[in-house]
């Protein structure tokens, strides 16, 4: 069972454990992009062609995907607080597998480009130091980090809209909008990073790291098309 007792109100000695214990899992959760990697790597020679173009071919096809992939990372993340150590994990690995579905027809592309290996490679070590530089703003800099989550709610509210729009309308939202969720995804990652001791539990190592994760794939996923346009 978990202990009910916020970070910011623990001792020094239980902070210290619950941010080793949650960057810990963030490393794992990163580490696991490799895995992930290898994951897509068998999604891609075992899933047929036609069904991984129909997922950005269609239109229809790619909402619901992406509304699907909504629904459950929601799912994930509240399984992920779980008071139940099992449901945590199963929680975050849950989500592990979403972000390998979701990422499969991106990948798949940038694998296909010239020199797509070392595109995938360059996005994957851009995100790990942007988040790296991040959180250590987020943990030196004495400024309180909360006033971004309506930035990111706003944010977050008009990307999906446009993104809705380019897809039923049919037209391309462009590098601008990439670079803006890029830098949408990095408040998010100072905002989640400052979440960690005013808002958690000591016992919600798990959940804290899922929402990491999560702002770092949006980083990731962004980052990689920014990339990949160059080579277009």
């Amino acid at each position: 069972m978990m202990t009910d007792v916020l970070v910011a109100h623990s001792s020094d000695v239980e902070k210290a454990a619950f941010y080793r214990k949650t960057y810990m899992h963030v490393a794992l959760s990163i580490l696991s992009i490799l895995a992930f990697i290898g994951v897509e790597t068998i999604l891609l020679k075992t899933v047929p062609v036609e069904i991984i173009a129909m997922m950005f071919g269609q239109k229809y096809t790619w909402l619901l995907i992406i509304g699907v992939f909504w629904l459950a990372s929601m799912l994930a993340s509240k399984w992920s607080l779980s008071q139940s150590r099992t449901t945590q994990y199963f929680g975050l690995g849950f989500y592990v597998i979403l972000e390998a579905v979701i990422f499969m027809p991106m990948l798949y592309i940038a694998a296909g480009m010239q020199g797509g290996g070392n595109i995938i490679f360059q996005a994957a070590m851009l995100t790990i130091a942007m988040f790296a530089g991040l959180s250590l703003i987020a943990f030196t800099s004495k400024r309180d980090f909360s006033f971004l989550r309506n930035i990111i709610i706003i944010g977050g509210f008009l990307s999906i809209g446009l993104i809705v729009a380019g897809a039923i309308f049919g037209f391309n939202l462009g590098l601008w909008f990439s670079v803006g969720m890029m830098v949408l995804a990095s408040a998010s990652i100072l905002y989640e990073t400052s979440k960690l001791k005013n808002t958690y539990t000591t016992g919600q190592y798990v959940g804290a790291s899922l929402q990491l994760f999560a702002s770092i794939m949006l980083l990731f996923w962004y980052i990689l098309r920014i990339l990949m346009s160059r080579r277009s």
